[in-house]
């Protein structure tokens, strides 16, 4: 009788059954090759950073790469250590087409979060040296602009333009941060970047919230009923007010 042989098993699945660990696989320029084939050129990718934290605004990236000089080692942001994301960071100022883009906290009061980064991401590509023909964008939602767009499920991991985006935005971001927290100690931005760790939640508990901070985000909220006694809904006219004081952030 004969018996079937089994499968081969790839070495890489292995290692990582044998070890723990799940092999990933960094981001490629794959998609952005099959459309230079095509004659579709410039290609964009474009990613955000700080959707989740109570402080700070939302910045957006849009990222042009050279294809033949794209920085060795680019990836999702958040696999890479803080001092390799600032060495990229300045790799990929330096070789490709790049422009960043801001959603101040007003602006992410009056439009939700969701809507406020899509804006800030279709205003870094807008803000672009050359005008791109086709953009990849990290989400699932696709951008309002004037070329063709893909929205990438998982795409700083999967396409190398947004994974360059993602590098710059954060980095964009994180020194914008810390630039914060010069004009506001206590907080400790410079630490946390804004994120609801316990020490933030304290220093907001403890001291109230900055004008830096998103007003409807629940901790934030109960901040400010604590300190201010406010009931949390400016009228119109006090949010377009805020919104034109807040693009001086986009001067730091």
């Amino acid at each position: 009788m004969s018996r079937a042989k089994p499968s081969a098993v790839p070495v890489a699945a292995k290692k990582a059954k044998r070890t723990g660990v799940i092999a990933v696989t960094p981001p490629t320029f794959r998609r952005e090759r099959a459309l230079i084939k095509r004659g579709v050129w410039p290609v964009a990718g474009c990613d955000e950073a700080g959707r989740g934290p109570l402080a700070g605004p939302v910045v957006a990236a849009a990222v042009i790469l050279d294809p033949k000089r794209i920085p060795k080692g680019i990836d999702d942001s958040k696999r890479l250590t803080r001092e390799r994301r600032e060495e990229l960071f300045e790799e990929i100022c330096a070789t490709a087409l790049v422009s960043v883009a801001i959603a101040p906290p007003s602006r992410i009061d009056r439009d939700n979060i969701l809507r406020a980064s899509l804006w800030a991401l279709a205003r870094a590509v807008r803000a672009l040296p050359e005008a791109p023909k086709h953009v990849f964008v990290d989400g699932r939602d696709r951008l309002a602009v004037s070329c063709d767009c893909d929205a990438v499920i998982g795409g700083d991991g999967i396409v190398m333009s947004i994974a360059a985006a993602s590098i710059v935005a954060k980095v964009s971001r994180d020194r914008l941060m810390c630039r914060l927290a010069q004009d506001h100690p206590g907080y400790g931005f410079e630490q946390h970047m804004g994120y609801a760790v316990p020490a933030h939640l304290e220093a907001l508990d403890r001291l109230g919230p900055t004008v830096h901070h998103r007003r409807f985000f629940a901790p934030v909220a109960a901040s400010r009923r604590k300190h201010f006694g406010e009931d949390d809904i400016p009228a119109p006219a006090q949010i377009e007010m805020l919104i034109s004081s807040d693009e001086a952030i986009a001067a730091l």
